[in-house]
C-alpha cells in the first residue's frame, strides 16, 4: 500500500459549524477526499451523533481519471476547490455514483459543469433519481454486478449490485490493481478524525456498532448477499466507505463483525416487510426509524421500493411477513399503485399492518388503505402515523416507538413460553438477588424519554460508577450510547406506588411520557422526578451486549 500523507487541508469560513477538506493518497494513483463535518449531531433518521462525520469521496487515475462519489451540498466551495487542485475537472472521464442520496451525490451537478464529458455510471434505478436531479442533459450508463471498465495502468473498476444499503439503488466498485472496494455507506460510521484509517479499533467500535443497527441492520438479508459478491471479487485490501475512518488495519476484524451481526439479524424467526416510495419525502427516514424499533424486540426487518420493485418480489415477502409496514406512496406513482394492491392480494388474517405517511405533498389517502386492509381481518398494530409538518427528532422517536411496539406485538407469545420453560426453582433463587426501584429519565433536545429499571448496581469509586441493565427493546435505548447524559431516580420506599405505576403505563407511540408528573430540569438537561427520593445526573462511560439487554457502565457527574 502507498504511503499515507495528507496533501491538504482546507477550512471552511463564515459557517456555524467547523468544516474542513483532507486528501490522502491511500493506494498508487488514488486519492480521499475527506470532507470533515466536526460539530453535526443528527443524521439520517435523527440519531444522535457522538463524534461529527464525514463524507469520503475518491479520486483514480489511470490513464483515464474515475471520480467515486461527490459529498455533501455543504461542502460545495471547499470539495471543487479541492477537487479543482488535485485535477483539471474537464479530464475526468467517469463519475461513478454509488448511490443518490444527496451527502453523496450533492455535488454531482456541480462537478459535472466543470467535467461536461464525464460519464455518470450508476445502477439503472440510480439513473432514473439522477435525472430529477441535474437539470441538463448528460452522458450516463447502466451498471450491474460483473460489469467492467478498464481504466489503464492496471487499474479494472468490477462493479458490485448492493441494493438496499441502505437505499435502493447502491452499488459497490472494486478496482483490481489496488484491491480497494468503495463501499458508501455499508462499513461506514458517523465518526469525524483526522486519521484516515482505522487505527484505533478502541475508539470507533462503538459508533461502528450504533452505525450498522441503525442503517445496516434493518437490511440484513441484503447485507449478507452484496457480501457474498464482495467474497468473489478476490482480496480486499481497503475499503473505502462513505463515512469515517477507511477500513484497513482492523479491516477483517470488522467485516466479521457485519457478517455475524447480519447471520443472527437474518435468522430471526419472525419478519416485518417495510414498503416504501424511495425517494419520495421521507418515506426511507421514516421507514429506518420503525425499522429500529422492531429491531429492538428481535424481530427481523426487509426494506422493499415499491416504485421499482418487480410484484413477485414484493408478493414474496408480504407472503412470508408476520408484519408489512407501508409508507404511503404518491398517488400519481403507477408503480407503487400496482405494488400496493399486490400486497392487498397476499394480506392474511394473521398478520399486522401499520401505516405512515411521507410528508411528500402527493400521499396516497391512509383512510382508504387502513380501511381495506381491516375489511380483511389484518390487524392493525399501531395507529396510522399522520405526518402534518417536516418530520422532527420526536416524529423518528414516535416511529421507533411504534415500531417496538409492532414488534413487541409479534413477540409476545413466543416470550411468554419462553418464560414457562424456566425452572421454577431457578427462577426463585434469581429473584433473591436485591434489587432497588429507579426511574432513568433523559432528554436530546425536544425529545424526552423515561424507564423503569431494577438492575442498577454499583461498580466503582472512582470515579462514583455503576451499572445498569437496558433491555434492547426499550425506546430509550437511545437515549444511552455512549456519551449521552441522564438522571437515575431513586424511588422512595413507602412512596413510589404512583410513579411505578405512572411509568408501567404502556402509552401510544409519540405520547408525552412526563405528562401529569411533576419535574425538575437537572444541569444535564434531563427531567429531575421532583417525588423521587434521590437523584444522579450520569454519563455512558460504556456498554456491552448481553443477549437482550445492554449493559451499561454509567458515572455520576451531581446529585
Amino acid at each position: 500500500m502507498a504511503a499515507m500523507s495528507t496533501t491538504g487541508y482546507a477550512q471552511a469560513e463564515n459557517v456555524q459549524h467547523r468544516l474542513t477538506v483532507q486528501t490522502v493518497e491511500i493506494a498508487p494513483n488514488t486519492t480521499a477526499i475527506r470532507c470533515l463535518d466536526w460539530d453535526r449531531d443528527r443524521f439520517d433518521i435523527e440519531f444522535g451523533l457522538q463524534n461529527g462525520t464525514t463524507y469520503n469521496s475518491y479520486l483514480i487515475r489511470g490513464e483515464q481519471t474515475v471520480l467515486v462519489d461527490t459529498s455533501h451540498q455543504k461542502f460545495s466551495q471547499l470539495y471543487l476547490d479541492t477537487l479543482k487542485s488535485l485535477v483539471n475537472p474537464k479530464t475526468i472521464d467517469y463519475i461513478i455514483v454509488s448511490h443518490t442520496e444527496p451527502d453523496h451525490s450533492g455535488l454531482v451537478e456541480d462537478v459535472l459543469q466543470l467535467a461536461p464529458r464525464a460519464t455518470v455510471l450508476a445502477s439503472k434505478i440510480a439513473l432514473q433519481f439522477l435525472e430529477g436531479l441535474v437539470h441538463e442533459p448528460f452522458s450516463k450508463r447502466i451498471v450491474k454486478s460483473g460489469d467492467r471498465i478498464d481504466i489503464g495502468k492496471g487499474h479494472v473498476i468490477e462493479f458490485v449490485s448492493a441494493p438496499n444499503l441502505h437505499w435502493p439503488d447502491t452499488i459497490f466498485s472494486y478496482d483490481r490493481k489496488t484491491q480497494t472496494l468503495y463501499t458508501c455507506d455499508a462499513f461506514g460510521m458517523h465518526f469525524c478524525d483526522d486519521r484516515t484509517f482505522d487505527e484505533d479499533l478502541e475508539a470507533i467500535e462503538a459508533d461502528f456498532r450504533f452505525y450498522y443497527d441503525c442503517l445496516m441492520g434493518p437490511n440484513a438479508r441484503s447485507l449478507l448477499n452484496a457480501m457474498k459478491r464482495m467474497s468473489e471479487l478476490g482480496k480486499i485490501n481497503i475499503i473505502a466507505n462513505g463515512h469515517g475512518p477507511l477500513l484497513y488495519h482492523h479491516l477483517d476484524v470488522l467485516t466479521e463483525c457485519y457478517q455475524n451481526w447480519s447471520q443472527r439479524q437474518a435468522k430471526t424467526e419472525t419478519t416485518v416487510g417495510i414498503f416504501y416510495a424511495s425517494d419520495y419525502g421521507y418515506s426511507d427516514r421514516l421507514g429506518q426509524a420503525i425499522a429500529e424499533g422492531i429491531q429492538k424486540t428481535g424481530v427481523g426487518t426487509e426494506f422493499i421500493d415499491l416504485s421499482t420493485a418487480e410484484i413477485q418480489e414484493i408478493q414474496e415477502l408480504a407472503g412470508r411477513a408476520s408484519g408489512l409496514i407501508i409508507g404511503m406512496p404518491p398517488t400519481t406513482s403507477v408503480a407503487a399503485q400496482a405494488g400496493i394492491s399486490s400486497l392487498l392480494a397476499v394480506a392474511k388474517d394473521k398478520q399486522v399492518v401499520g401505516l405512515f405517511e411521507c410528508f411528500g405533498g402527493d400521499d396516497e389517502p391512509i383512510d382508504t388503505l387502513r380501511r381495506k386492509f381491516i375489511d380483511l381481518g389484518v390487524k392493525e398494530a399501531f395507529p396510522a402515523i399522520r405526518i402534518k409538518d417536516v418530520p422532527a427528532p420526536s416524529t423518528y422517536q414516535m416511529c421507533t416507538e411504534a415500531g417496538i411496539d409492532l414488534g413487541q406485538l409479534l413477540t409476545r407469545q413466543r416470550n411468554i413460553k419462553q418464560l414457562k420453560t424456566l425452572d421454577v426453582n431457578m427462577e426463585k433463587a434469581l429473584g433473591r438477588i436485591s434489587n432497588g426501584l429507579y426511574i432513568v429519565t433523559a432528554k436530546k433536545g425536544d425529545v424526552s424519554s423515561a424507564m423503569l429499571a431494577s438492575w442498577v448496581a454499583q461498580a466503582s469509586l472512582q470515579p462514583l460508577g455503576f451499572t445498569i441493565a437496558v433491555a434492547k427493546d426499550r425506546a430509550i435505548d437511545s437515549f444511552m450510547q455512549i456519551g449521552d447524559r441522564f438522571v437515575l431516580n431513586v424511588l422512595e420506599e413507602g412512596n413510589y406506588q404512583e410513579l411505578k405505576k405512572h411509568f408501567l403505563k404502556r402509552l401510544l407511540p409519540g405520547a408525552d411520557r412526563f405528562a401529569g408528573v411533576r419535574t425538575q430540569t437537572a444541569k444535564n438537561g434531563s427531567p429531575i422526578l421532583t417525588d423521587a427520593l434521590a437523584y444522579m445526573e450520569c454519563e455512558v462511560q460504556s456498554s456491552m451486549e448481553c443477549s437482550d439487554h445492554w449493559l451499561l457502565y454509567c458515572t455520576v457527574q451531581d446529585g
